[in-house]
């Protein structure tokens, strides 16, 4: 049987790594969303073409009985 410590180490460790992938994945998502806001500038009716029809097919799939 396990002992609370060192279920406490493992449960510290766990979120130690859960925080060091969190910093991870938001330094790879940095300049994509960079990128597409620049896109978006670029074309924003585009863009909003886009939205409104992923809007629409979500709509579709959600309303489906």
């Amino acid at each position: 049987m396990e002992t609370a410590g060192k279920m406490m180490d493992d449960l510290r460790r766990a979120i130690a790594d859960a925080e060091e992938l969190l910093r991870a994945t938001a330094d790879q998502a940095k300049p994509k969303l960079q990128e597409l806001e620049a896109r978006v500038r670029e074309h924003p009716w585009a863009a909003v073409g886009v939205a409104a029809g992923i809007g629409l097919i979500v709509g579709m799939l959600l309303s489906r009985k």
